[in-house]
């Protein structure tokens, strides 16, 4: 089990980092999601601007005009006027309203690259827990989210206060002013707010994209034992494979050993290597190696030849070369095809003298 205690210092695996992914734990900031959306929204209004403006003037003088000349409002009359403000809406406010969704739902896409995790939505117990949410508001996490919330409250006046007091003169004039200009001064004003808000969120939500960032990089730190375990668990346990490793060499050997009586000859250098030949030519289009060793296992290949009269020659050159060059089950390469087949000949030459 990790130590609880032990420092989180190394960076996430890919695994990891996989498993978040599925867990819906992945990184996002919400700031720079509001903060395209509304930066999209800001310059939507500006090039839809006279749609907009004339559609709100057109309902302004039809209410005004009906201010005017409706002295009793029946209910067919309230439900007019609730129809044409909702037409009025629908031109006016409702294209920005979706520019403004479609931009976040892209933003958002954008920074969780079209993950769909039903796990992230599934309801926990835990954040049930008063003590809990207590702790949560009262964590590092927590108080950043208060500042940020402070700082974005206190940036929003100020531009307002600041664009208001410059406007402030040209407030009272409007009384004066037709329908039209009066939207239009309002307008103007509005524009000037929006794009210092824009701009000054824009920063707001640059510096929040570097702290998420740097904050689920910290939560997704590991311990060092933590990445052992993992790589245990992905990879096997170092211990365990060794052991698996030498159980197959150790299968391997016994095979080989098994295979040297077949053998049509052995070529030593004169203990230190040694490599057994078996040439069938109606299998084979060339020797196959069947068994080598170095040292003792040279010492064990030759025992099992003497033991079962296989003929053992000394060619040092040749004996190196085949044990460095050739695995095992494997035909002998073609530079090797004019040492062996003097080699063969001497067995068979032998052979054919004790059959005599």
């Amino acid at each position: 089990m990790p130590d609880s205690s032990e420092e989180k210092t190394e960076k996430a695996t890919p695994k990891k980092r996989t498993d978040q992914r599925k867990e819906g734990n992945i990184f996002q900031s919400k700031e720079v999601i509001i903060a395209v959306s509304l930066i999209i929204t800001v310059f939507a209004f500006k090039l839809l601007y006279s749609t907009i403006e004339g559609s709100l003037k057109s309902a302004m003088k039809s209410f005004f005009a009906l201010a005017g000349t409706q002295e009793n409002l029946t209910s067919s009359d309230l439900t007019q006027i609730f129809i044409q403000g909702c037409i009025v809406f629908a031109k006016a406010a409702l294209p920005l309203l979706l520019i403004a969704a479609a931009a976040a739902i892209i933003a958002g896409i954008a920074q969780t690259k079209m993950l769909v995790s039903f796990k992230a939505i599934k309801p926990k117990f835990s954040r049930m827990n008063p003590i809990n949410g207590l702790k949560n508001m009262i964590s590092m996490k927590g108080l950043v989210e208060l500042l940020k919330s402070i700082i974005k409250i206190v940036i929003l006046f100020y531009i307002i206060y600041s664009t208001l007091k410059n406007e402030v003169s040209v407030l009272p004039k409007m009384i004066d002013m037709s329908v039209a200009e009066s939207v239009s001064t309002i307008g103007g004003i509005l524009w000037k707010i929006s794009y210092k808000i824009v701009i000054a969120y824009a920063f707001v939500a640059g510096f929040d994209y570097m702290y998420q960032r740097w904050e689920y990089e910290k939560n997704l730190k590991m311990t060092k034992q933590e990445v052992k375990e993992e790589y245990k668990m992905t990879e096997g346990d170092p211990k365990v494979k060794g052991q698996i490793k030498q159980k197959q060499q150790a299968m391997s050997r016994r095979r080989m050993m098994q295979a040297v009586p077949e053998a049509n000859v052995v070529i030593r250098n004169p203990t230190h290597y040694a490599v057994a030949l078996k040439y069938d030519p109606e299998k084979n289009k060339a020797p196959v190696v069947i068994a080598k060793g170095k040292d003792h296992m040279a010492f064990k290949i030759i025992e099992i030849a003497e033991q079962h009269n296989i003929v053992i020659t000394e060619n040092r050159p040749l004996a190196r070369a085949l044990y460095a060059e050739v695995d095992i089950d494997m035909e002998i390469p073609s530079e090797f095809y004019n040492p062996v087949a003097e080699v063969l000949a001497y067995v068979y030459s032998l052979k054919e003298k004790d059959l005599r």
